[in-house]
């Protein structure tokens, strides 16, 4: 058997299962004492009420003990239902939903934003230049001229801008979106009088390595308001408000740069013993606004969409987050 056992087709092997059932003595004892047959209803229908038989037949007793499949609620995935949280939290709050294009030229990405053309986040490692097409044109000429000057000599603002020679081919360069910005600074192109407050929850993309806390395609929670009032205060009091409506009341606030926000900002929130950086925020520059005629301060803030997903659920790795894993969703809570 040993020796034709590895040949192929000189062996079947089958298995044979026998069971043998006897009474045990208690057994004997009861088929002794007479049993009688009837029929017990499980399920009471409307043919049996109807008919009023219900009234003379053996219902079945539920066994309460008794092992059941599990049967699984159906439900959406733990970060749909967070982004509808934060949607309705914001709309709660008097916002409008915005949104923009995936794919946008580096004019409103970057150079809208009083970034400046030797800016490193528009070298490879950041940013994802296309081929296909390499560019889109840019149509509105006046606002071309208006930001070409803001960029080499200020264009009026009270400010040096940032010298040199604006180039278009390079505000020309077709890339996806870096970060949702670009949809609040093309709302305010399209909606420049106060008061205005709109948020979105957009995908971006960068250049990134994956690891635990980076992903190189991920979403941020943007959000603006132009308001004669508006203020560094205000700015950090609508910051508080958001986080406490998520859960977390214990919130720090530091100085920090962006190249089109000041004051700029930083915030954190204390969890699990430690400060931990959410996002960023500020007051746009006028250098940012003034090509678009707004004459009212505008607040503009950036959270991480996922990075709030994971202190939520208290989630070490953020790929997690994407992991097709549907015993997860099973187990996840409705809320």
């Amino acid at each position: 058997m040993k020796d034709l056992k590895g040949r192929k087709g000189m062996i079947r092997e089958t298995e044979d299962v026998r069971r043998q059932i006897s009474l045990t003595d208690e057994g004997k004892e009861a088929a002794a004492s007479g049993i009688e047959l009837r029929e017990e209803v499980a399920d009471v229908t409307d043919t049996l009420i109807q008919s009023g038989k219900w009234k003379d037949v053996d219902y079945r007793s539920y066994d309460v003990q008794a092992l059941a499949p599990t049967v699984y609620a159906a439900k959406k995935n733990p970060l749909t239902r967070l982004g509808n949280e934060v949607r309705r939290l914001f709309c709660d709050m008097g916002f409008t939903e915005m949104s923009s294009e995936y794919v946008q030229p580096a004019f409103w990405n970057m150079d809208a934003l009083f970034i400046p053309q030797d800016h490193p986040a528009r070298d490879m490692q950041d940013t994802f230049f296309l081929e296909h097409p390499a560019s889109i044109p840019l149509t509105d000429r006046a606002l071309v001229e208006k930001i070409k000057a803001i960029h080499e000599n200020g264009g009026g603002t009270g400010s040096t801008g940032w010298g040199g020679t604006w180039s278009e081919e390079k505000a020309a360069q077709a890339l996806l979106r870096t970060h949702s910005t670009v949809s609040s600074i093309r709302y305010i192109a399209a909606h420049p009088d106060a008061p205005q407050k709109a948020f979105s929850i957009s995908r971006i993309f960068r250049k990134e390595s994956i690891d635990a806390t980076h992903l190189p395609e991920f979403s941020q929670i943007e959000g603006i308001v132009i308001d004669e009032n508006a203020s560094l205060d205000m700015l950090i009091s609508l910051i508080r408000e958001f986080y406490s409506r998520m859960g977390f009341d214990q919130i720090h606030v530091r100085p920090s740069y962006f190249p089109y926000t000041e004051p700029s900002l930083e915030l954190e929130v204390f969890f699990h013993g430690k400060w931990l950086e959410l996002g960023g925020a500020g007051i746009f520059r006028p250098e940012v606004v003034a090509p678009f005629g707004v004459k009212c301060p505008v607040m503009a803030w950036g959270f991480g969409f996922e990075r709030l997903a994971m202190l939520k659920w208290d989630i070490k790795d953020i790929r997690d987050l994407y992991i097709s894993d549907i015993d997860s969703l099973r187990k996840s809570t409705v809320f």
